[in-house]
């Protein structure tokens, strides 16, 4: 039985940062807007996220004690235009999406964040269900980094659970 192919997730949003801050926003400061009592491993336990900044680098969660989950690995590196890494918290890395987030300068202090979330095939016969999932996920995420990105107070995480873990 051949595997149906399943669109990928777009997002677009433009902020009023340049190209490099935004970048270094998402990047950098990644805790600073991720909703992780909602969408993480770890809930309520998550204390913070990352993403070691280089080909290779991990994407992860630290939990209240320490404690490190794995959510994928950067594969593409090219600050402050474009990232790309795996995405598969809680599941096997054979399973995982691609997530490919591209920097698009449109002023000088106004930048174009794409998001793409691909490779839904992975996930066999979970994987419109996990779309769906995600690309609720996704909206809440990148409302929090949008009102950040304007000095606003990031909106409250989502009351359930979103998409973005298993």
């Amino acid at each position: 039985m051949a595997t149906e192919v399943v669109p990928p997730i777009r997002r677009s949003l433009v902020v009023p940062l340049s190209q490099a801050d935004a970048f270094d926003l998402f990047v950098r400061r990644l805790a600073d807007w991720w909703p992780l009592a909602t969408i993480s491993l770890g809930r309520l336990e998550a204390a913070s996220c990352h993403i070691e900044p280089s080909i290779g680098g991990r994407v992860f969660e630290r939990a209240r004690d320490g404690t490190e989950a794995l959510w994928g690995t950067v594969v593409a590196w090219d600050a402050p235009w474009r990232l790309a890494f795996t995405w598969h918290p809680g599941r096997a890395p054979a399973s995982a999406q691609e997530v490919e987030v591209r920097f698009v300068e449109v002023l000088a202090a106004q930048t174009r964040v794409e998001v793409v979330h691909r490779g839904w095939e992975r996930a066999g016969e979970r994987a419109a269900p996990m779309r769906a999932r995600h690309d609720e996920g996704w909206q809440a995420i990148l409302a929090r980094f949008e009102a950040l990105s304007r000095g606003e107070t990031a909106p409250p995480e989502p009351r359930e659970p979103g998409g973005c873990g298993g």
